[in-house]
């Protein structure tokens, strides 16, 4: 099956630091620092509407120039504390031995993705990272996808998606891929369960048992490593 994956909240547990740039970020404009469970909503989103929103402000400037100053806050500092979740390391390694292919799809930039993916040490399971460019104030996870299923030449019908965010789940339904809840993310079962997934998984123990239990595919050499921007 081709399977792919969001970033923040499924593969990696980066809360701690992007809340961290985000305060910072906020302080060096002068503004008050936000307690953590009020900035758990925004991972997942794109830094422009984080701080549009955050700021209280349409002024493209000032938001282009807190995203300028979170960036390297998390990615040079903020990215030591991202770690990737329980069982990740082991279901990717599964996943990939038994001849699935492997990509990344995230709203986080191509540039600090590839940072994260790096960090993890998990580089090597992934065949693609789709993301938008730092320049790019919009993206729809949808497009993502699309570009994910045309890289691999793959029937959508043989494709899942596994998120955290009802986000993941309506990028999926969009192209007709199956779609996974991550459950030990950074969305609230409410907010996963309006979306109607196909599956909800606690752990990627259980999203292993169910991508097995549907396919089990021929070997596939998995290539080489690349990143793609869109």
């Amino acid at each position: 099956m081709h399977l792919l994956f969001d970033l923040d909240g499924t593969l990696a547990d980066s809360f701690p630091g992007i809340s961290q740039s985000i305060n910072q970020t906020l302080t060096t404009l002068g503004r008050e620092p936000k307690p953590e469970a009020q900035l758990r909503q925004f991972v997942g989103a794109r830094l422009a509407s984080i701080f549009s929103t955050l700021l209280q402000s349409d002024d493209e400037a000032l938001v282009d120039r807190a995203c300028d100053i979170y960036r390297p806050l998390f990615d040079e500092v903020g990215i030591l504390e991202s770690r990737a979740f329980p069982g990740i390391h082991e279901a990717l390694s599964t996943f990939h031995d038994s001849g699935h292919t492997l990509q990344v799809v995230t709203v986080r930039s191509i540039e600090s993705a590839r940072l994260v993916v790096r960090h993890l040490g998990i580089d090597r399971y992934f065949d693609a990272v789709h993301g938008p460019a730092r320049t790019q104030r919009t993206c729809e996870k949808g497009d993502l996808v699309r570009a994910a299923l045309d890289l691999a030449r793959a029937d959508a019908r043989d494709a899942v998606m596994i998120g955290d965010r009802a986000d993941d789940i309506r990028a999926a339904r969009a192209h007709g891929v199956l779609a996974v809840a991550a459950q030990w993310g950074y969305g609230d079962d409410t907010e996963l369960r309006a979306a109607e997934p196909d599956h909800f998984a606690a752990t990627m123990a259980d999203v292993v048992a169910w991508v097995q239990s549907r396919h089990v595919p021929k070997h596939q050499d998995a290539g080489q490593f690349r990143t793609t921007g869109h």
